[in-house]
């Protein structure tokens, strides 16, 4: 008894050794993936449904926001060339970069159809690259956020200091703003070019401080662009804000100002051009924009395009598929067969049954 009992003892515990020492997880349906799941099966009628929903959605939408785009009145003017004094057509560096010439011109632009308040002015640059890593660094968020960091210049390379004087604010960014300049006028009377609202009111208030001024800031042997005022916080600086969002591609705009009268059509608006800016070193373009808005900005064709195309190719490929279903139906499947057999308990069908079933799904 004694042996048998030993023997017992024995074997439960090497039993709960082997237990302990097991490394099959714990039973429970999530680790054994048995937690009900949404499995559907697509068919024809499915597939067909998805395809006409999405064209029905996607053609309006596309119309809506073609119409929307052709509400747009929109003018482009290329000056960068017509500003070029006669004599400096093969010089345009030594033109734009030497300060006797004179850099003023005037353009007449003819408004295509009638402009509604507010008719936003742009202008556009091509072939400058924002987007060069150099370029988007050279700058210091600190620096422009707080006075209590406007020696933080370290990043700012190669426009961080004038002498032991810390720049403000610092970077090649800052350092090449914008400076060209634009008056308008019609029927003999000036338009004035409101710039209230142009940046970005995050941007003013949280990137930008109201205690920053401008210091040393263009005052060194090379001139990048634009100078500005040493009396006026950068949180008030709009021009700088809307310029310090860099652009993603090479070609952009970016906002100068609103005119906030409306222009009737064929009305003939004089522009007094200050081409400052140069452009010429690197082979790019300088454009003025006027341009109205609607519920989808500006004016913009590719995504009604878009949206059209897109439900249109649905719309289509819906058609398709139901003249392949009525011409040469699809036999049935196995979760059809199986969601037919999942209505009876289990264990109700035999193999009589099932070779019954498989000869009138499949004769």
């Amino acid at each position: 008894m004694n042996a048998k009992g030993s023997a017992g003892d024995e074997g439960s515990e090497s039993s709960s050794s082997s237990k302990k020492n097991s490394k099959r997880p714990k039973y429970s349906r999530f680790t054994q993936q048995e937690l009900p799941a949404c499995k559907p099966i697509l068919t024809p009628g499915w597939v067909i449904s998805m395809f006409i929903a999405v064209g029905i959605i996607f053609i309006p939408i596309g119309l809506a926001s073609l119409s929307a785009s052709e509400r747009v009145v929109e003018l482009s003017h290329r000056y960068d060339r017509d500003c070029v004094p006669e004599g400096f057509d093969n010089d345009l560096v030594g033109y734009i970069q030497s300060p006797k010439t004179n850099k003023t011109c005037t353009v007449t632009l003819t408004v295509p159809k009638q402009m509604k308040q507010p008719i936003y002015i742009y202008y556009q640059l091509d072939n400058f690259y924002q987007n060069h890593r150099r370029y988007v660094k050279s700058r210091s968020d600190k620096q422009l956020r707080s006075k209590e960091y406007e020696r933080d210049t370290s990043s700012c390379e190669p426009e961080a200091t004038n002498g032991d004087a810390p720049i403000v604010p610092c970077g090649l960014i800052a350092w090449s703003l914008f400076n060209d300049t634009y008056q308008f006028s019609a029927n003999e009377k000036s338009l004035q070019v409101s710039k209230k609202g142009i940046a970005w009111e995050s941007d003013q208030k949280h990137k930008f401080g109201s205690d920053v001024y401008p210091q040393n800031f263009q005052s060194g042997g090379l001139i990048g662009g634009a100078k500005l005022n040493s009396s006026i916080p950068l949180s008030e600086q709009v021009d700088l804000i809307v310029w310090m969002r860099t652009a993603a591609l090479p070609t952009f705009r970016k906002l100068f100002g609103k005119i906030e009268v409306d222009l009737e059509a064929n009305q003939r608006i004089s522009v007094v051009i200050e081409n400052n800016y140069n452009t010429y070193s690197f082979g790019g373009k300088k454009k003025l924009v006027l341009s109205t808005t609607s519920w989808i900005g500006g004016k913009n064709e590719f995504l009604g395009v878009a949206y059209l195309t897109v439900g249109g190719l649905c719309l289509f490929l819906a058609i398709c598929f139901i003249l392949v279903y009525v011409i040469k139906p699809r036999l049935a499947s196995w979760g059809s067969i199986l969601s037919i057999l999942e209505q009876k308990p289990s264990g109700a069908y035999e193999l009589r049954d099932l070779q019954l079933w498989l000869l009138s799904f499949y004769g």
